[in-house]
């Protein structure tokens, strides 16, 4: 945990500490305060917390518990809804350290006391709801929903901030759906809170919170079936991935390490969110079709023939037909039939030249011969940083977009890189044999005419 971590931290449990004894102090000096109505709410947090679907592999989960302090917000009012708040650091979820509880709860307590301020402020008031309450109340409410959902999800966007080294900080794990996705499940469900508080009158509030219990369980299993889908796929993804670096020695790693220079280069030009994680496919796959070209070929030593210099000229078109009928990857799929197409139009397998060439396909580009460089082959080490940029840029033009190699280079600028392995060089009496690598134009593939 970096200092910037353990300090951000502190400074949010601080802050929820000091909301959560001033709503002591409140709640302590205003007699007869409706301790059973606090109780079954913070049950209701309670439960939903215990019990989140797992996103991705067990390194995040989405709890549907807004609805609990919202509905508090309206019944008892700030103080009361930091307390019910507070309940998620007594969550029986598995896998939590000491420090996430904190932050978890503290996330809680802040988002719930902004909400109820806010709430108060637009002129909602305090205690259950009677017809005449409505629709006046439905604005101050929706206010407060939207301002605890936005402060939630600032906390924790600032903490993935936070993690350190950029460079090697985790993309968003494959299986777990979109921050949008959850924020968008946030604000819907969050108007199960006002739900509560209509209903509250009814059996003294249990039978409102037992009712409401129905959809978000179902909202848990609903949001465990998108997080399993997605799973699915990656898992589908990463067995292609294995098969093709299974097949192919010389690009072990090779297309996880081009997923995240594609991803990276893409966020650089601006890119939105979906295209940015559509790129990241498009890179872990660019190179499946691989598995449609011959072992004996993909391995070979020394020039090769015409006819093995076409099966390396299909792979593109192999790889779109193994893939084709994924239909979440959308534009991907152009990315990975056009990524040996050259801005000179000397490339294959369309021969496209300049912004004939698909956007992905081009990022594509960029990213896989920055990584070929800069990985060890059998005939070389690997190439440093510095001088695969001096490639890239005397490549631009010719073979790369020009804007997107500068692009790249910036990205790599502010991000950083990993920096290559050092590899043994080999013989001299082997330096000439190998030239199977289509990936880096400094090592052109050298074909031998049979006539």
């Amino acid at each position: 945990m970096s200092v910037a971590v353990l300090a951000y931290m502190s400074a949010a449990a601080l802050g929820a500490g000091v909301v959560a004894a001033r709503a002591v102090i409140t709640v302590d000096g205003q007699p007869g305060f409706l301790w059973a109505r606090l109780g079954v709410l913070a049950l209701l947090l309670w439960v939903c917390d215990s019990l989140p679907p797992v996103l991705s592999s067990r390194q995040s989960a989405w709890s549907p518990s807004s609805p609990a302090t919202l509905a508090a917000v309206v019944l008892l009012g700030p103080a009361g809804a930091v307390l019910v708040a507070i309940a998620s650091l007594f969550s029986i979820r598995r896998g939590l350290q000491f420090g996430q509880r904190v932050f978890n709860a503290s996330m809680c307590a802040l988002s719930a006391y902004a909400a109820a301020l806010t709430y108060l402020q637009l002129g909602g008031r305090v205690g259950i709801p009677v017809r005449v309450s409505f629709p006046s109340l439905i604005g101050p409410f929706a206010a407060a929903a939207a301002v605890h959902v936005l402060i939630n999800y600032g906390l924790l966007w600032l903490m993935l901030r936070l993690i350190p080294n950029p460079a090697t900080r985790p993309s968003r794990p494959s299986g777990q759906p979109g921050g949008l996705v959850l924020l968008a499940s946030d604000f819907g469900y969050a108007a199960l809170g006002l739900l509560i508080a209509a209903l509250w009158h009814l059996g003294h509030g249990l039978f409102a919170s037992v009712l409401v219990l129905v959809p978000l369980f179902v909202a848990r299993w609903a949001m465990g079936q998108f997080a399993a889908q997605e799973h699915a796929y990656s898992a589908t993804m990463a067995a292609l991935c294995q098969a093709v670096e299974t097949k192919d020695f010389y690009t072990r790693g090779h297309s996880e390490r081009v997923s995240r220079g594609a991803a990276m280069l893409a966020g650089e030009v601006g890119m939105r969110p979906r295209r940015v994680e559509a790129i990241r496919f498009a890179g872990m796959l660019h190179d499946v079709g691989k598995l449609g070209v011959p072992t004996t070929v993909l391995q070979k030593e020394g020039p090769l023939t015409e006819e093995e210099f076409a099966a390396i000229q299909l792979h593109p078109m192999r790889g779109l037909e193994i893939i084709r009928e994924i239909g979440f990857l959308d534009e991907a799929l152009k990315g990975i039939y056009h990524h040996h197409e050259r801005i000179d139009g000397l490339g294959y397998p369309m021969g496209l030249a300049g912004d004939e060439i698909p956007e992905f396909a081009r990022v594509i580009a960029v990213a896989d011969a920055f990584d070929a460089m800069t990985s060890n082959r059998s005939y070389r080490g690997a190439r440093s940083i510095p001088d695969a940029i001096s490639d890239l840029r005397k490549w631009s033009g010719t073979q790369f977009d020009p804007a997107l190699v500068e692009s790249f280079i910036a990205a790599l600028e502010r991000e950083g890189w990993p920096e290559p392995a050092a590899g043994a060089l080999p013989a001299a009496d082997t330096q000439e044999l190998a030239a199977l690598d289509h990936d880096d134009p400094t090592a052109p593939l050298r074909v031998r005419d049979l006539r």
